[in-house]
């Protein structure tokens, strides 16, 4: 492979092909610390795309080193006028500001709180189902990997279930953003965040004047050491759970059953035992990497992999690629529902921005895929999947299904 061929950014070969796995591999055997070309066009400048396992973790845990809040944490570069506002999400943030929030915001995902709600899981899936079955044929994603999370998100904020579908829509626009599916009009750019702000604020007045046992109410209360969210933070809190919450369980569940009609003697193994889901979940999000990548922003001259970084240089880690390391999983490009141990980072690669709903989205996955195999050992693919045109998320549009 010629190095000046790599892009790993290519939003039509995620499209097509899905991630690029064949780069990927070519990278992590001799290049792991690879100089991207940069894209003057579209105003990217030259990175360092980072493709191990041990240096995705290196530069995942070390954020005095690789900050999230220099230059922020998704791939594209920002206006300066905009970096102020954006560093007020978590997402974008650095310790101790990021630990300081990250406290407050945590206790409603404890892992007894979210432990409560797998009956609820379990109800939903089988309303779910039971819905379902009224047709011959369903859309896998619209019908069953979207709702779900959905209604989960809405159960965690007190929001009526009716109103998944605007959240549906919201999350489309701002992560389909270079898909023509979902790409809203020029002139809408910005008005999906805007809308999930507003419903954040109303959220936000309904608690105070009536509080409820949920998280909206957890976040508005003053933590152990009175500190309290500003309603920014509450708002830019809500827009994060609106996506992350959705996104990557909505995208590993979908892309999980791709994997297990693509490998039928898998789904076969979970018909035959349902309680494999809970290492199927795991190897999901291993094969699958719903997030494929974030980037970060060297904070002084440095050296990774062999490679001399830059103050100020980008650093971009590759979720995708790490997951599939041959010097840490063995055989790594088997989809195995049975694989145990599974050291994956399809959550994060540990530090201050593990995946705080990691454990809920876990559970979510475990009792979809169990109630899957109970319900539906016949379940069969009836068309082709459609890929989302997107190197953020490894997402599929459409995946039509018959459940008999």
């Amino acid at each position: 492979m010629n190095p000046s061929d790599i892009d790993l950014v290519d939003y039509d070969h995620y499209a097509r092909e899905g991630a690029p796995h064949d780069q990927f591999a070519w990278l992590r055997a001799n290049a792991p610390v690879f100089r991207h070309k940069g894209d003057e066009e579209l105003d990217w400048p030259a990175f360092w795309a980072v493709t191990k396992l041990e240096d995705v973790v290196t530069v995942s845990r070390n954020s005095d080193l690789y900050s999230s809040s220099r230059r922020l944490s998704l791939f594209p570069e920002v206006p300066e006028e905009m970096l102020a506002l954006q560093r007020m999400m978590m997402l974008n943030q650095d310790p101790p500001e990021h630990t300081r929030r990250r406290s407050l915001v945590n206790r409603g995902f404890t892992p007894r709180a979210i432990n409560v709600l797998e009956q609820h899981i379990r109800d939903i899936c089988d309303q779910l189902f039971d819905e379902a079955e009224e047709r011959s044929e369903i859309d896998f994603v619209r019908d069953i990997a979207a709702p779900l999370p959905l209604y989960v998100i809405c159960e965690l904020l007190g929001a009526p279930v009716e109103d998944r579908d605007k959240i549906f829509s919201w999350s489309n626009q701002m992560i389909g953003a270079d898909d023509p599916d979902y790409a809203p009009a020029p002139d809408e750019a910005g008005q999906a965040a805007m809308q999930v702000y507003a419903y954040a604020n109303q959220l936000a007045a309904e608690r105070r004047e009536n509080p409820r046992d949920d998280i909206v109410t957890k976040l508005l209360q003053p933590g152990d050491g009175g500190e309290v969210l500003s309603q920014d933070e509450f708002d830019l809190f809500v827009l994060l759970l609106v996506v992350a919450g959705n996104e990557t369980t909505r995208n590993a569940a979908s892309g999980g059953m791709l994997a297990l009609f693509e490998h039928p003697e898998q789904w076969d193994r979970l018909v035959a035992d349902p309680s494999l889901a809970r290492t199927a979940a795991d190897e999901i999000v291993r094969w699958v990497s719903p997030v494929n990548l974030f980037r970060r922003t060297a904070t002084a001259d440095t050296v990774l992999g062999d490679q001399k970084i830059g103050e100020g240089d980008k650093v971009v880690v590759f979720y995708t690629s790490a997951n599939r390391d041959e010097s840490v999983f063995a055989a790594p490009t088997t989809f195995d529902i049975g694989r145990d141990p599974n050291p994956h980072i399809g959550f994060g690669g540990g530090g201050a921005h593990f995946c705080l709903g990691n454990h809920l989205a876990k559970m979510e996955l475990r009792v979809l895929f169990e109630t899957l195999a109970r319900r539906y050992p016949k379940l069969h693919q009836t068309g082709e999947a459609r890929r989302l045109r997107s190197y953020f998320i490894n997402g599929i549009k459409d995946l039509p299904v018959a459940l008999g």
